[in-house]
């Protein structure tokens, strides 16, 4: 993008993303998204990329609502391929394997559903993700709202020893639960 921003700079010494960073991938994004092949850009991509933070860059919270848009369009450019390629009944029936496969680990018992962190490592208080973990399954049982940033943005306590989950497998299960969401939405 050339002839300007794309994005509102913070001021003073506060940090945000590195401008060119953040021009470069979206630069690529739109072409991908317009031009490119299916699958050389995903969601994940979206939802996983990081910037540099430096002085005067741009400002993060812009970027990331940003960033949320950008994986809801992928999301919905991969529903509406897979639809055209398949049909309607195949997707419903790939989201449900999906869901079913996510709500197998909700099933399991409170502090129970995830690995205990190794060793002296800190986990996520299992009480807290536990508490996200019922409201998932409040929202498979009865379709009670929820939205994929609500899992996103989940924030935990973290905790050593006993009562604590894994890091990895945590997020891990979240990322699979929030391409659920975002491709139910």
């Amino acid at each position: 993008m050339s002839g300007g921003a794309m994005f509102r700079r913070v001021t003073g010494v506060r940090t945000g993303y590195h401008p060119e960073e953040v021009d470069d991938f979206f630069t690529h994004a739109r072409t991908v998204y317009e031009q490119g092949p299916a699958g050389a850009l995903s969601s994940k991509d979206v939802r996983t990329v990081a910037f540099d933070l430096v002085r005067h860059g741009y400002s993060t919270t812009a970027v990331d609502a940003a960033l949320d848009r950008l994986e809801a369009a992928f999301v919905a450019r991969a529903r509406a391929d897979f639809i055209a390629e398949r049909g309607r009944q195949a997707w419903l029936e790939h989201l449900a394997e999906q869901a079913r496969t996510l709500y197998g680990r909700l099933t399991r018992a409170d502090g129970e559903r995830f690995d205990a962190p190794k060793g002296r490592q800190a986990g996520y208080l299992a009480s807290d993700v536990d508490a996200l973990c019922h409201r998932l399954v409040a929202y498979f049982d009865s379709n009670a709202p929820l939205a994929a940033q609500d899992v996103r943005s989940a924030v935990f306590a973290r905790k050593k020893g006993s009562g604590a989950y894994a890091e990895a497998p945590v997020d891990a299960f979240l990322e699979r639960a929030v391409d659920v969401l975002l491709a139910a939405e």
